[in-house]
């Protein structure tokens, strides 16, 4: 037996629950996905399951990778901490170095710095669905280790280069 009294509920408080609602829950069957693909290694869709809720220092994406590729470059970041939570499917974790086997169930942690560089690699012939979870600091410097490149980001700004191709720090300069 339920022991809310019904006779408390009124329209001005249905009103109030959508609004929480709208403010903090995403169904994933929901997101629109934009696909991402790059011959012959990379094909995934991913979409913003956080954007335009009320989240402010958790970011979240739903991502579907497809059969026998690879999520995005292999990186690490110094700035954000990541977690993600296999939803269906299975594959590889590449993390420092090592291919960890994951699939549907896990919840998989990837603390900032260079110890943890990682990527997904789908190794089964269906896709992989999972959540992409990380906090949100600005700035965020990521190194990309199979390319030697870095990537800056801050709220307006996003730069990518090779160290080898960095610049004096006086170049152009008066």
């Amino acid at each position: 037996m339920s022991s809310i009294d019904s006779s408390v509920v009124t329209p001005s408080s249905h009103a109030n629950a959508a609004t929480l609602a709208a403010a903090l829950i995403r169904n994933v069957d929901h997101v629109a996905l934009a696909r991402e693909p790059r011959a012959p290694l990379y094909d995934s869709a991913s979409g913003a399951v956080s954007a335009g809720t009320a989240a402010q220092k958790l970011g979240a994406g739903y991502d579907v990778l497809a059969p026998g590729k690879r999520s995005c470059p292999y990186h690490y970041h110094l700035a954000q901490e990541e977690m993600f939570v296999i939803l269906e499917g299975q594959g590889s974790l590449r993390v420092a170095g090592e291919m960890l086997p994951v699939r549907a169930g896990d919840v998989v942690f990837i603390p900032p710095g260079p110890a943890y560089p990682h990527q997904f690699i789908n190794t089964s012939d269906a896709p992989m669905k999972y959540l992409s979870i990380s906090t949100q600091e600005r700035p965020e410097i990521c190194y990309y280790p199979d390319s030697d490149k870095l990537g800056a980001f801050a709220d307006g700004h996003s730069l990518r280069q090779r160290r080898g191709d960095a610049l004096d720090y006086w170049d152009g300069e008066p």
